[in-house]
């Protein structure tokens, strides 16, 4: 594996003059002296106009690659303007964070149901030399590999724990699973020396061919919890009329009178329409 190491370069700012003197000066060494030291001058001028090519730029969050005939010599990180030597080929590499949203996706979670989901991964490069060595193309690589980790851990969490609390589920636990899925881009990215700075669920959804199915699913779901809420409730409050009717001494019911009483409450408490009364004139045995 190649590891980033720090180029040898120079100043821009610092060789520019000197190389501006050396060229003025052998210039004027053709012009006076005489024909065999013409030739030295013409010579070193020539070599001194090549070292001009040395040159190169560094933006703020920018690395160079440099290479000498295919091998790596080194990587500059210093913006500004920079000199090394001419031969050495000097590639832009970028050090800008980064952000990738992935198309949308369809898998089946860990349940088997059709999902369609999407993520956004936010990224940069801090190993310039494993981004351009290790890889072919890092920003493809990025790419895929991304997709891949979170098909994966779309296949490996169910879309909905339905009231499990004990699974971390795509829909209910987004911290969760947005840790998870950073944790697993990043193992896949390292190689190529890319930190995930964060990793996102963008969009996540039931596939159309089973949406309207999984919505009548989840509105029985809550029918039934509000059902249980609304009895919950409603033998609360029977408790509490039977015990004020024996405190205060209202009146004196037998087990089937209060049997009558409880069903008669229950019905007016949990039934969705409104009660309507009927008044009994007789007795509860006649």
């Amino acid at each position: 594996m190649i590891q980033e190491i720090k180029a040898s370069t120079s100043n821009g700012y610092k060789v520019l003059p000197i190389l501006f003197l050396l060229q003025i000066g052998f210039a004027a060494g053709i012009i006076v002296l005489p024909l065999l030291l013409k030739f030295v001058c013409i010579l070193a001028s020539a070599i001194t106009f090549f070292f001009w090519f040395g040159f190169f730029l560094v933006q703020p969050n920018q690395g160079r690659v440099l290479q000498l005939f295919g091998k790596y010599v080194g990587s500059e990180m210093t913006e500004g303007l920079r000199w090394a030597n001419p031969l050495y080929m000097k590639a832009k590499v970028s050090l800008r964070v980064r952000n990738f949203e992935s198309g949308t996706l369809k898998v089946n979670d860990k349940d088997g149901n059709p999902i369609d989901i999407a993520a956004v991964v936010v990224w940069k490069v801090v190993d310039t030399a494993e981004a351009m060595f290790e890889v072919d193309d890092y920003e493809n690589f990025v790419t895929i590999q991304s997709e891949a980790a979170l098909r994966n851990l779309a296949t490996t969490h169910p879309y909905d724990n339905h009231d499990n609390d004990g699974d971390i589920c795509l829909r209910g636990n987004p911290e969760n699973i947005a840790a998870l899925l950073k944790t697993e881009v990043q193992n896949r990215l390292s190689k190529a020396g890319v930190e995930v700075i964060e990793a996102r669920i963008s969009h996540l959804a039931y596939s159309p061919e089973i949406a309207s199915a999984m919505l009548q699913r989840q509105q029985a779901s809550a029918i039934v919890a509000a059902r249980h809420k609304i009895v919950e409730g409603a033998v609360g409050m029977v408790e509490l009329a039977l015990e004020a009717l024996d405190e205060k001494d209202v009146v004196e019911l037998d087990n089937e009178r209060k049997a009558a009483m409880v069903s008669n409450l229950l019905v007016v408490l949990c039934g969705e329409s409104q009660a309507t009364p009927v008044v009994n004139a007789s007795s509860l045995y006649t």
